[in-house]
């Protein structure tokens, strides 16, 4: 499955959400995640993300997509994470 991850934690939680993300899914923008992943570790890094947040503080919103068959990706301005070819 493909997900997007966007987390608004307070300051003292974005840290650790941020460390939470690396570990399943790459880095796009600020507090923003996307990528490939198994349905086993996706409930893992939502589990994860859910024990470190403060719920009446934080905000976390995972889109989840079964296929990107149908999917766009467009970038304007910025990239802040490049994908790069290692060979």
């Amino acid at each position: 499955m493909f997900v997007i991850v966007v987390y608004d934690f307070g300051e003292k939680r974005v840290a650790k959400a941020l460390k939470i993300c690396r570990k399943y899914l790459t880095w796009v923008q600020n507090s923003v995640f996307e990528g490939k992943i198994t349905e086993g570790n996706f409930k893992k890094l939502q589990k994860e993300l859910e024990m470190k947040m403060d719920k009446m503080e934080d905000t976390l919103i995972l889109y989840s997509f079964q296929s990107t068959k149908y999917s766009k990706r467009d970038v304007i301005g910025c990239e802040k994470n490049k994908p790069t070819v290692f060979l």
